[in-house]
């Protein structure tokens, strides 16, 4: 029974019982009793040769549909650029004029909206707000912040086996700048 599960299984088999039924019932028009019902042999064999049909069909459309599917694929980038680049080019050829341009199906871009000057001046709070947040700082903001670094080395002599901490030398054998006071607020290095 587990020939019935797949498709091509149930295929595989109707053709094997195609070819039994022939070899076996070579005479075409004997009737068989078949679930409740009488049916000839030749009856029989065309509603399983018409099963093995249908699904050969159906792969033979699968699979055509599946190269059209490819094809489509492969080819709307290309088209699709083309078709883009003649609508700019429409766009740029009548501007807004939206009598030729709801001719070709389009529509014109709307104006942005100014807005108001009460809805500048809160655009403008939020992003200051925004940059004040996140530290956001312009290049030439950016020159002025050096940030400071500790950095504690630790030494472990090999025979000894308590590690040792040693302050790290700056370039040029000076050592570290001391921390910023507790509280403090130390310029973000971005």
């Amino acid at each position: 029974m587990d020939r019935y599960r797949s498709k091509s299984g149930r295929v595989a088999l109707v053709k094997q019982l195609i070819t039994g039924t022939a070899k076996h019932y070579p005479d075409g028009s004997q009737s068989l009793s078949i679930g409740g019902a009488t049916i000839t042999v030749n009856a029989l064999t065309q509603v399983m040769q018409d099963f093995v049909s249908q699904r050969d069909a159906v792969e033979a459309a699968k699979a055509a549909a599946k190269t059209k599917i490819e094809n489509e694929q492969t080819r709307t980038p290309s088209q699709l650029a083309v078709i883009r680049a003649f609508e700019k080019f429409v766009r740029g050829t009548f501007g807004n004029s939206a009598e030729v341009l709801a001719e070709f199906g389009l529509v014109p871009h709307k104006a942005p909206d100014p807005g108001t000057a009460e809805q500048k001046a809160v655009a403008v709070a939020k992003r200051n707000a925004t940059r004040a947040a996140r530290h956001t700082m312009g290049k030439i903001q950016k020159k002025d912040v050096n940030g400071a670094v500790e950095a504690r080395l630790v030494v472990t002599p090999l025979g000894d086996s308590t590690p040792r901490e040693t302050p790290a030398q700056a370039p040029g054998g000076t050592p570290p700048p001391s921390p910023p006071p507790a509280g403090g607020t130390t310029p973000r290095v971005s």
